[in-house]
Parts: structure tokens; sequence; C-alpha cells
């Protein structure tokens, strides 16, 4: 169970960092080097934060597409607050803000999808080695 909460942890952290990198390319966002550790980290936080209230708290049975958008309202979020925090991260213009939000969107979903199928994958191979252990 471990190994499943470091790999969860691990890619969700990998794909806001790869998302806030990805960023930098646009042309209103700016981020410092130790801006970019402190970021990952407070967007992290935040977004688990805000995903726990909505979809543990404020909706109990979630459909797939008000999942998805209750994850890009988070990302949203949880931007606002890194940049209102963090004094290396800068962006500028709402076009800038869509953009940001909607590639940090893609990669923290990518990696989520990832983890579930690393995770998933994981426990197949547990119960196949539990299984051949029983037969032989």
């Amino acid at each position: 169970m471990l190994v499943r909460w470091a790999i969860r942890i691990g890619t969700s952290l990998a794909g806001i960092a790869v998302g806030l990198f990805l960023a930098t390319a646009l042309s209103g966002f700016s981020i410092s080097a130790e801006g970019f550790l402190e970021a990952t980290l407070l967007f992290w936080v935040t977004h688990l934060a805000i995903q726990f209230l909505a979809l543990r708290v404020l909706i109990k049975q979630p459909s797939i597409a008000l999942a998805g958008l209750l994850a890009l309202a988070s990302t949203i979020i949880a931007l606002f607050i890194a940049v209102g925090v963090v004094p290396g991260l800068t962006v500028h213009g709402v076009q800038t803000y869509v953009w940001a939000t909607l590639i940090i969107w893609a990669t923290t979903a990518t990696a989520d999808v990832f983890a579930r199928r690393t995770v998933r994958d994981e426990r197949l191979e547990k119960r196949l080695e539990r299984a051949e252990r029983r037969k032989g």
C-alpha cells in the first residue's frame, strides 16, 4: 500500500512540475528556480485539498464529466493561490492564465492516468504472485 501511495504522490508531483515547466513557454508566464519547487509543492497541496473537499465532502457521486470539471476548477484556483503566494511565479494576462491552467491540468490528468495504471498493474502483479505461491 505504501508503494501505491508513493506512486500516486510521485506522479502527481511530476505532473504538476512538468505542467509548470511547459507553461514557461507562454509569454506571460515566468517562474524562478526557487519558485519552481515552492510552486510545485504549494500547487500540489492546494490542488489535493480542493479536490478532497469537492469530491469527498460536497459531491458524493460525481460523474466523470463533473470530476474533470472539478479538476479543471481546482487547477485554476491552485494556480491563483500559487501566483499569490510564491514570489518567483508570475502570470500576466487572462489568456496566459487560461493556457497555463489547461497545460497544468492536462499534465496532471496524464500523470493521474499513468499512476492509476501503474497501481493497477502492481496490484495485478501481486495477485499473480500470491496465486503462484498458493499453487507452488
